[in-house]
């Protein structure tokens, strides 16, 4: 799956932050948008912090169905 489509179905569900700093280390922040859980990501690589918040976007829909 592509950065982009992931990064669609993340806002569906969060919204999103994405940052820089001057060592280009990217911070990518989740907010969801019904509970206000907050996630942060941090890499180097702008497909490192897509793929980490699109699995625990899919983690948490996992847990959130088995309840």
């Amino acid at each position: 799956m592509k950065n982009t489509t992931k990064l669609k179905h993340i806002l569906q569900l969060y919204t999103v932050e994405l940052n820089m700093d001057e060592d280009s280390v990217l911070t990518l922040t989740i907010i969801h948008k019904d509970s206000n859980e907050i996630a942060t990501f941090i890499d180097k690589a702008y497909s490192v912090v897509i793929r980490k918040a699109f699995g625990y976007m899919m983690k948490e829909l996992k847990e959130k169905g088995r309840n």
